[in-house]
């Protein structure tokens, strides 16, 4: 076979669609992530929970069972997006790095069974609220008390979730930043938005009362980066040429 015979053989993915369509859904996926958490994190939240008031925040959730269990879901179904999201950015960037990609791929992965599970909490919040055969075992005090620690272990279930959510962008900036075919700068907003996720998660457990959050200002990298795979895809050629001297390109 003719190198250039060989060079042609890798304009594809191991997915057998181009790298520019892989970008553009891992891109849109990725994206989706935005309106998921945003219902779950922060409308569902400043919708029902009353700060410093359990027996409000109780009766909000009992009068509104379908949100909550809607805000479960969508926080399951975020995860379950994370892992189509990282399996699409491992094929993509591999011809980088196979080590660092694996590492990316592996550090997220922990973090999803984090993550749904922390949503029994949830789940047994509800329980506790709603009327079941198991709130009928306690006082409407002992109920809410126990609602309350339960979503007091939710918050902090995501701050160790959110480790993890840190830790994977460390590997996938390094990734983008070696890459080539995507602008370095976002690669370095990959790794700062990580180290953001990272930091925050250590003050809450260390210094609760800090009040500063970082991710404030450290999520733009993965805002920016999702779009310019949407919109700008990637450089094809340098993709084309990363994978032709990788010698992992094909397969796993």
């Amino acid at each position: 076979m003719e190198a250039s015979d060989a060079k042609d053989s890798v304009r594809s993915t191991d997915l057998g669609i181009s790298p520019n369509r892989l970008a553009r859904i891992a891109g849109f996926l990725h994206l989706s992530l935005i309106p998921v958490g945003v219902f779950g994190i922060l409308y569902v939240p400043s919708t029902l929970f009353v700060p410093g008031d359990i027996a409000t925040t109780a009766s909000n959730i009992a009068a509104n069972e379908s949100l909550f269990r809607l805000s479960i879901v969508s926080a399951l179904l975020a995860q379950v997006i994370n892992i189509f999201v990282v399996i699409l950015l491992y094929k993509l960037l591999k011809p980088v790095s196979k080590n660092l990609a694996s590492l990316m791929v592996i550090f997220l992965l922990l973090g999803v069974p984090i993550a749904m599970l922390n949503e029994l909490t949830h789940y047994a919040t509800l329980l506790l609220v709603s009327g079941s055969e198991y709130s009928a075992s306690f006082t409407t005090e002992q109920s809410q008390g126990l609602a309350s620690l339960f979503l007091d272990l939710h918050q902090h279930g995501i701050f160790i979730a959110q480790i993890f959510w840190g830790l994977w962008l460390l590997p996938m900036g390094l990734l983008v930043y070696k890459s080539g075919f995507i602008p370095r700068v976002l690669g370095v907003l990959l790794v700062i938005g990580g180290l953001g996720y990272m930091i925050d998660s250590f003050i809450f457990f260390l210094a609760p009362s800090f009040g500063i959050t970082f991710t404030d200002f450290t999520f733009i990298g993965e805002l920016l980066f999702p779009l310019w795979l949407l919109i700008k895809g990637v450089n094809a050629e340098r993709w084309e040429e990363s994978a032709f001297e990788s010698p992992q390109v094909v397969g796993g």
